[in-house]
């Protein structure tokens, strides 16, 4: 090991911040049906009532209280609800009805009490509670129901038992006594603590994705200081420490490699299952697999800084966000429970005054049935559950998508817009050839590029100053150094005016390239971009770079074009290399020789003409044409900005990438209608069945506690479908 490798950073608090901020991050509770709603405590959403979750994945797994609770309450009703049911159905079942028939009427109802108060306001206070505040609150939900239909089984059960006299002769039994409800009042409250329990283990579930990510991360790691060598705890890591990583292990944190080879399976983060050659000077990402050589790497990236934990975090946060289509819910949702209410008071009176003898038994019962079986809830689960599964499977495979917005309008791009270098090629292009002409050589054209070129940051300035570093050529000291974008760069070099770029920016100089235009053609018709070199107004000679299309792009552009989206390529290229390199891959429309500034009007010509445009790139300069489009795709390959002004980033930078997006995009936006579906046609067929409407042709009424099952059930089938997007496959 060198001296430079040997060197460690002083220590820094810059951790123990980091490690505060996470700390912090891991203790906001937020409601997925309403992620405006931010708590420091766990608790329940003063809106929809629905239990609050973590805002942030932690990859350590700690208890879920509100889980324990309600697995404990939910135990204990359905101890006690068991002699409830015998005391009340008993008779019915052989080998029970003999023992029940010892138990004096007076006693078991009495007996019921007691266990149903236990039941329904011990078991279930976590679910009249939420009742009671969303009717103060005003935010009416699936717990008014549930509350009210309970309270209303629980309290007229109290009353009947306390003050039989009271009631009419019509209600009362041969016996005497008014009919009870405390079993209904039970058991719908342990069934829907049942649904609770199911509900809290499956949205537990919806973060799996992301916490397997999190779990990437390797717990220790090997530190070099000096001629030692220590295994350290991950978070110990910091800046500048030089870690060994040998075969089979887990890369610890981002870096670049500083000595020895190896492949790395990058599958994790990037969805691409061959594994990637590394050598020195290589970037690699914590949390990738090293398959073959050992190395060490230069710690760059720690903590919460890390690509993979950025990745978690950007995910995290945009399964929060809400996607258009969940307006549609969430505005039936408001009207829903009010409508309910009204529903099952029409129901009521409509037995009371209209149906057979015992009217008002059969009026409660089914105005109860209606309060307990409707369930706004599955409605409300049915995007966000979607949303969250969808974004935590993309991470998976290499797309990270900002908003929930973006995940949705992905399905309708019918046109992409797509930059050429650094999207359809490598963006490493290389110097293919130099051609001087009067009195100057190829060393002397390329010294005077690359010192005008190193303080640029176009990818073709790389690739000229990359050339001269080769050939071991010293660049010069430049002066007054200008570029003009999409055209070249000028400065002065020894006093001498030097000028490199395209044949626009010579012709604005007033210089003729007809010299050198022949050959220049030809270059351009292998696919090659030309600059020129000017040195105090005269042409001096050319250079021509070419980039290397990227493996993946013919059959990524094929299988777009099958999924019925056009492709338009968009770059600054001239005509006949442009067209070339649209040949080369079968792309129609080509838009060339356009300058960065008019990229995104070209995309606000298509989206005025109705199309749904996705715009793909890379570079600085694609940023106002990828915040224009419909949906933004940019390359975790380019520039940050670019990734910034994005709606949906491709970790690997692989064109392939926007067929899967595309794919997730649609199974994503198919598994939302399903569950909209399941919760529409839930309730269309199940309010008016509680209701009752079959009893005039079937003399069947809808059991209350039935109800109470078929609505956990509503909202754990939601759930259900959208844990299936974990295993969908997205691309080939």
């Amino acid at each position: 090991m060198t001296d430079k490798h040997k060197s460690c950073c002083e220590h820094s608090d810059k951790n123990a911040s980091e490690n505060s901020i996470i700390k912090n991050l891991n203790n906001v509770y937020t409601c997925p049906m309403h992620p405006d709603i931010i708590r420091n405590a766990p608790g329940a959403c003063p809106i929809c009532g629905m239990a609050l979750e973590l805002k942030h994945i932690s990859r350590v797994i700690t208890p879920n209280d509100e889980l324990i609770d309600m697995s404990k309450r939910f135990w204990l009703s359905v101890i006690l609800s068991i002699p409830i049911l015998l005391l009340t159905m008993g008779m019915h079942i052989p080998g029970i009805n003999s023992l029940i028939h010892y138990v004096p009427a007076h006693m078991s109802s009495w007996i019921q009490c007691i266990l149903a108060t236990i039941v329904t306001i011990c078991c279930g206070w976590p679910l009249l509670k939420r009742g009671w505040f969303s009717i103060v609150d005003r935010h009416l939900n699936m717990f008014t129901l549930i509350a009210l239909g309970t309270s209303i089984a629980y309290l007229y059960s109290v009353i009947a038992l306390l003050f039989p006299e009271y009631f009419p002769s019509t209600f009362h039994m041969q016996n005497g006594e008014v009919n009870l409800y405390f079993e209904a009042a039970s058991v719908i409250t342990a069934l829907v603590l049942m649904g609770q329990v199911l509900e809290l283990k499956g949205r537990e579930r919806t973060g799996g994705a992301l916490r397997a990510l999190l779990d990437l991360s390797p717990k220790m790691a090997r530190r070099i200081q000096g001629d030692k060598e220590n295994e350290i705890l991950l978070d110990e890591v910091q800046v500048n420490d030089y870690l060994k990583v040998r075969p089979g292990e887990k890369i610890p944190v981002d870096g670049e490699i500083m000595e020895g080879y190896s492949s790395v399976d990058e599958s994790m983060v990037t969805g691409e299952s061959i594994p990637v050659e590394k050598y020195v000077g290589s970037k690699v990402i914590g949390g990738t697999l090293n398959v073959s050589g050992s190395f060490i790497m230069h710690a760059e990236r720690v903590g919460s800084e890390t690509m993979l934990a950025q990745i978690v975090q950007l995910v995290s946060e945009a399964q929060r966000s809400k996607a258009p289509i969940q307006r549609l819910a969430d505005l039936i949702s408001g009207y829903f429970v009010p409508a309910v209410l009204i529903i099952a008071i029409i129901t009521f009176f409509a037995w009371f005054f209209y149906g057979p003898n015992p009217a008002f038994t059969y009026g409660l019962i089914s105005a109860i049935a209606v309060l307990i079986i409707a369930c706004p809830c599955a409605l409300g689960l049915a995007t966000p559950m979607s949303i969250m599964v969808g974004m935590g499977r993309g991470a998976q495979a290499g797309i990270l998508i900002k908003n929930a917005e973006s995940l949705e309008r992905f399905e309708k791009v019918n046109i992409l817009v797509i930059d050429k270098t650094g999207t359809l090629t490598l963006g490493k292009p290389t110097v293919k050839n130099i051609i001087p002409i009067l009195d100057f050589n190829d060393e002397q054209i390329l010294s005077f590029a690359a010192s005008l070129e190193n303080n640029s940051e176009h990818p073709l300035a790389g690739a000229i100053v990359k050339a001269a570093t080769e050939r071991n050529i010293q660049l010069q000291k430049i002066t007054d150094f200008s570029a003009e974008i999409g055209k070249g760069v000028t400065g002065i070099i020894d006093g001498k005016k030097i000028a490199l770029g395209n044949k626009q920016l010579i012709e604005s100089f007033k210089i003729s390239v007809n010299s050198l235009e022949e050959k220049a053609e030809k270059l351009r018709q292998l696919g090659e971009t030309v600059m020129y070199v000017v040195i105090e107004n005269q042409l001096v000679g050319l250079i021509s770079v070419s980039d290397t299309i990227k493996e993946s792009t013919e059959s990524a552009l094929k299988a777009l074009r099958d999924e019925g989206i056009q492709i338009v390529m968009v770059t600054g290229d001239n005509r006949i290399t442009a067209n070339a390199v649209a040949q080369k891959l079968g792309i129609d429309k080509v838009e060339s020789e356009i300058l960065p500034q008019k990229k995104s009007e070209i995309v606000k010509k298509l989206k005025a003409k109705g199309y749904v445009v996705a715009m793909a790139g890379d570079g600085v300069n694609d940023a106002p044409a990828l915040a224009e489009a419909d949906i933004g795709i940019a390359m975790g390959t380019g520039a940050d900005v670019a990734m910034q002004s994005a709606g949906i980033t491709l970790i690997k930078g692989d064109l392939i990438g926007i067929v899967r997006a595309r794919h997730l995009s649609k199974n994503v936006m198919k598994n939302i209608r399903e569950n909209l579906f399941l919760a529409f046609i839930y309730n269309v067929i199940c309010i008016p069945l509680a209701a009752g409407v079959l009893y005039p042709w079937t003399g069947i009424l809808l059991n209350p506690m039935i109800g109470a099952l078929a609505m956990s059930l509503s909202s754990i089938s939601v759930i259900g479908n959208s844990l299936r997007l974990r295993y969908i496959r997205i691309a080939n």
